[in-house]
């Protein structure tokens, strides 16, 4: 009866990994929604390399053409 007492140690030990391991996942998550509604974030395709809008169609006319 020596052995219950490891197991069960061995099955907590596993347990509070798990749940560690689910809660970085559940905060890594968290990041990366809060990151992608970042209101002052530009976003991607109306960003000119330096990540400003400078207001021009992609097309290069101007917009009171």
């Amino acid at each position: 009866m020596a052995t219950r007492g490891k197991t069960t140690f061995q099955k907590r030990q596993k347990e509070m990994v798990r749940k560690d391991r689910q809660q970085r996942k559940a905060e890594r998550k968290e990041q990366r929604k809060l990151d992608r509604t970042d209101p002052d974030r530009v976003p991607q395709d109306d960003a000119t390399p330096d990540g400003t809008f400078d207001g021009t169609p992609f097309d290069g006319t101007p917009n009171d053409a």
